[in-house]
C-alpha cells in the first residue's frame, strides 16, 4: 500500500480519498501547484509507510517470534503513537475520512494480532 500511496496518489486509486480531502481539508479545487505538493507529499508519505512495515516485519519475524518483550512493547507503542499523533491532526484539519478509511484500518489489522498474542509475552 505505501508503494501505491508513494507513486499512484493522484490516479483512479485514491480518487475518492483525494475528493474526500478536497472537500474536507482545503475546500477549494486542487490547483496545479497543490497537486505537486500533494504527489510529493504522499512519495514521502509511502516511503514511510513502506519503511515501517518492513521493519515491522523484520522484528515480527524475528524478535517477536522468539517472544522477546521488547519486540511487543515496541510494536504497540509505535503503532499507538502514530494513530494517536495522525488521527488527532487528521481530526484537527477536518480529515476524517483518513481516520475512518486509514488509521482505524491499520489500527485494526496490526493490532488484532498483537491482541491475540499477548499471553505468549507475559
Amino acid at each position: 500500500m505505501g508503494l501505491l500511496v508513494a507513486v499512484a496518489s493522484d490516479t483512479f486509486l485514491f480518487q475518492f480519498y483525494n475528493k474526500l480531502t478536497q472537500e474536507n481539508v482545503i475546500e477549494t479545487a486542487f490547483s496545479t501547484e497543490l497537486l505537486i505538493l500533494q504527489r510529493w507529499l504522499f512519495g514521502i508519505i509511502g516511503g514511510i509507510m513502506v519503511g515501517f512495515h518492513i521493519l515491522m516485519i523484520y522484528i515480527s519475524e524475528n524478535a517477536f517470534k522468539n517472544k522477546e518483550k521488547w519486540a511487543y512493547h515496541a510494536s504497540w507503542f509505535g503503532l499507538i503513537s502514530w494513530f494517536i499523533i495522525d488521527s488527532s491532526i487528521s481530526l484537527y484539519f477536518n480529515a476524517w475520512h483518513n481516520v475512518v478509511m486509514v488509521n482505524l484500518v491499520a489500527l485494526i489489522g496490526l493490532a488484532l494480532p498483537l491482541i491475540m498474542t499477548r499471553k505468549a509475552f507475559k
